[in-house]
């Protein structure tokens, strides 16, 4: 009787701990299923990489001498279901053993812990060593700390891997680059991703997504699909970011420009969330363009970073405090997220616009975008976390739990008080403007606070302060800007909160802030 290993959506690697343990005669599972294509509406081009990138996985497994069942989405046998998939498949084939990686996401993994009891046979769920820091390792680094910050815990992982390390000393003197890093984007020239022609099993998969999921939010074309769907188109994808994109990476990382979606950003995080590149690998391509001299130390340092220490970290946090911690709400958000984050039409601010419409088009936006942008605007908008973090598990290519939900919940939506960031990652219009051209072309008053045309993030953002004066009073790193609210008086802060209020229930009526007429008044 042959063994069999089930393989998840995101674990099409080669290295995959389960995969080898399998023998020429075991057997290889693999099912795009209704229902992990729907607990949320996924972007459509999400949906279609996964199942893309799934075929591509399978085939080539065919190719290098395994044997493989795999139940596509139309298959009329097909229960929709990924634990009814594996019942059924047990029951035709009977196999003697079953092994799984454990997935990404707490929910899936305790729907496969409840087939260990239901399975006649050995279903055994096998730690993920794709990832540098293990459930145990990060467990240890959490003990004795009460804020466990990420900058800490990269040092850490810098050391243990030994990525831009002079013995026991960081590379160029310091461990942290950041501070080079936010210039806003000069008048240089920005490269196009790479592309290649779409192969049949893409277009086949791009036909079946909008057929089946046609209520899904985002664009899919059947002629334009920029995401890597197999290695080959990984590497090629890695190889252009180092070679074109890096050296200006680091310097303008943070920046944004109208048109212009991707900027000097890698585009290799769903591709990594895939499987089809490991960390490791990126991290020393990245390295070497430093020792070459193809790129400076605040690119590398700063891209690195990003893999080795926010990815990681994220991933420890995630379940390290699940499931309590998708409950957390710290501020009592609830407003409902406005309907312009599913229509970008229905906002005026170009920002937020420019944002949603590259999410729209591309289920991608930089993580300045992601962040100080639609992010910044939900929390001091106050939106419903829930729905905050649903929004951006859904429509982001590369989104997966494990990843989305600090970085939304904690990072963006500060709903964690405090565990991630050391303080609330908000601001005022004044940011934007600094780090973008959005501004110059809004119709909203990035200067005004308090006018009918003034710019919504800096009314919604002094009354965020406000509402939460004495949660954030007993932060250090808040005082200074409390200082500042202080000095406003009672009447301009009553103006703000009437400023503030308007605005949302015009957003909660209309679905959005865009005036039907140029005369329209915001009031």
């Amino acid at each position: 009787m042959a063994r069999c290993c089930l393989v998840l959506g995101d674990q099409l690697s080669d290295s995959l701990t389960s995969l080898n343990l399998l023998e020429p005669e075991d057997v290889v599972v693999m099912a795009e299923v209704w229902s992990e294509a729907s607990y949320v509406k996924h972007h459509k081009q999400k949906i279609a990489l996964i199942f893309s990138a799934m075929r591509h996985f399978a085939d080539e497994l065919t190719r290098s001498g395994r044997r493989v069942i795999y139940i596509e989405l139309t298959d009329p046998d097909n229960t929709q279901s990924l634990i009814s998939e594996v019942l059924r498949a047990q029951n035709m084939y009977q196999f003697d053993t079953w092994y799984v990686t454990e997935p990404g996401e707490w929910r899936l993994r305790q729907e496969l812990e409840s087939l260990v009891s239901r399975m006649e046979v050995p279903f055994e769920i096998l730690l993920d060593d794709r990832f540098l820091c293990s459930h145990q390792e990060f467990a240890a680094f959490l003990e004795g700390r009460k804020q466990p910050r990420m900058e800490h815990f990269y040092r850490k992982i810098r050391q243990s891997t030994g990525l831009l390390m002079e013995g026991k000393n960081p590379v160029g003197g310091q461990w942290n680059f950041d501070h080079d890093n936010r210039k806003a984007l000069d008048q240089r020239q920005t490269p196009e991703p790479p592309s290649w022609p779409l192969d049949p099993i893409t277009r086949d998969v791009i036909e079946l997504v909008n057929a089946r999921f046609p209520d899904h939010f985002g664009d899919l074309d059947r002629e334009r699909f920029m995401w890597p769907v197999n290695r080959e188109q990984a590497l090629l994808m890695l190889d252009h970011f180092v070679n074109e994109r890096l050296a200006s990476f680091g310097d303008f990382q943070d920046a944004m420009v109208r048109g212009k979606d991707t900027l000097f950003h890698s585009l290799v995080s769903t591709s990594l969330n895939l499987g089809l590149l490991s960390p490791m690998e990126i991290c020393r391509a990245a390295e070497d363009a430093l020792h070459r001299g193809d790129a400076p130390i605040n690119a590398v340092e700063g891209f690195i970073r990003q893999i080795i220490g926010w990815r990681e970290y994220v991933r420890g946090l995630y379940w390290a405090y699940m499931p309590e911690y998708k409950e957390r709400n710290a501020l009592e958000a609830q407003w409902p997220l406005p309907a312009f984050y599913w229509d970008e039409t229905m906002t005026d601010m170009v920002c937020l616009s420019e944002a949603i419409r590259n999410t729209r088009e591309n289920a991608y936006a930089h993580h300045i975008q992601r962040l100080m942008v639609t992010g910044n605007f939900a929390l001091i908008a106050g939106c419903a976390v829930d729905e905050v973090c649903d929004w951006y598990l859904s429509v982001y290519a590369d989104a997966y739990e494990w990843v989305e939900l600090p970085n939304t919940l904690g990072m963006a939506l500060f709903a964690d008080d405090g565990v991630m960031a050391s303080k609330p990652y908000c601001s005022s219009g004044k940011y934007i403007d600094r780090m973008s051209d959005y501004c110059k072309g809004c119709r909203y008053n990035v200067k005004e606070t308090e006018t009918d045309n003034a710019c919504p993030f800096n009314y919604l953002y002094w009354d965020f302060l406000n509402r939460h004066r004495e949660r954030f009073s007993h932060n250090s790193r808040m005082a200074m800007i409390l200082k500042n609210l202080d000095r406003f008086g009672d009447e301009k802060i009553q103006v703000i909160q009437a400023r503030a209020e308007t605005f949302r229930d015009r957003v909660k009526t209309n679905g959005g802030d865009a005036l039907k007429s140029p005369q329209e008044s915001l009031l």
